[in-house]
C-alpha cells in the first residue's frame, strides 16, 4: 500500500473519532482533527502527484473518506442542532443523486467519465468551510454566528446549483446518441 493510501486510511479512521467529539460536544478537538483531516487531503494528493505514488485504489478511496468524513460530519452537526436537518439532507441527497446516476450509466453500458464539475468544487470549498466555521465556533468561541449563517445560505444554493449540473451533464451524456446499443433501425 501506497503512503497515500496510508494517509487516506488514517483519515478515513478519524471519521467516527470526530462524529465522537461533536457527539460529546467537545468541539475544539473536533476542530483540530478536522483540520488534521482537512490537512492530510492534501499531503497525500500531493504526495500522490509529485513522488509517482498514484494508485487505482487511492483514486476511489479519497473520494470517499472525503465524502466519509463531510457527510458524516454535516449528520453529526444536525443532530446537535448547530446545522440545519434541510442542509443535510440537501448535501446527501445530491451525493446520492450523483453516485446513483454513475451507477445506473453503468449498468446501461454508458459509464460517465469521472470528471468533478467547477461548481462542484466550489460546493466542495463551502461544505468545508462552513463545517470549519461551525466547529470554531463552537470549539474555539470564535462569535462567527453571522459568518455561519452566511454559509448555510451559500451551501445550500452551491449543492443546489452543483446538483442541477450534474443532473444536465448526465442527461446529455446518456441521450448523446439515443440509439446506443440498439443497432440502426430500418425500413
Amino acid at each position: 500500500m501506497t503512503v497515500p493510501n496510508l494517509i487516506t486510511v488514517a483519515r478515513l479512521f478519524l471519521v467516527p473519532v470526530i462524529v465522537w467529539l461533536i457527539g460529546t460536544e467537545a468541539y475544539a478537538a473536533a476542530f483540530w482533527l478536522f483540520v488534521i483531516a482537512g490537512v492530510s487531503d492534501g499531503v497525500d494528493g500531493f504526495i500522490a502527484r509529485h513522488f509517482a505514488s498514484r494508485s487505482d485504489l487511492g483514486a476511489y478511496l479519497d473520494p470517499i473518506a472525503d465524502k466519509a468524513l463531510l457527510v458524516s460530519i454535516y449528520i453529526a452537526l444536525a443532530m446537535v442542532n448547530e446545522i440545519p436537518f434541510w442542509l443535510v439532507i440537501a448535501v446527501v441527497s445530491r451525493d446520492v443523486l450523483i453516485v446513483g446516476g454513475v451507477m445506473l450509466s453503468w449498468m446501461m453500458d454508458r459509464p460517465v467519465p469521472m470528471q468533478p464539475l467547477l461548481v462542484s468544487k466550489a460546493n466542495t470549498l463551502a461544505q468545508i468551510v462552513l463545517a470549519s466555521v461551525v466547529l470554531a465556533d463552537l470549539g474555539l468561541s470564535s462569535e462567527l454566528t453571522p459568518i455561519r449563517h452566511l454559509m448555510v445560505i451559500v451551501t445550500a444554493f452551491l449543492t443546489l446549483l452543483s446538483a442541477v449540473a450534474y443532473l444536465v451533464e448526465w442527461l446529455r451524456h446518456m441521450t448523446d446518441g439515443d440509439d446506443h446499443g440498439q443497432g440502426e433501425q430500418t425500413s
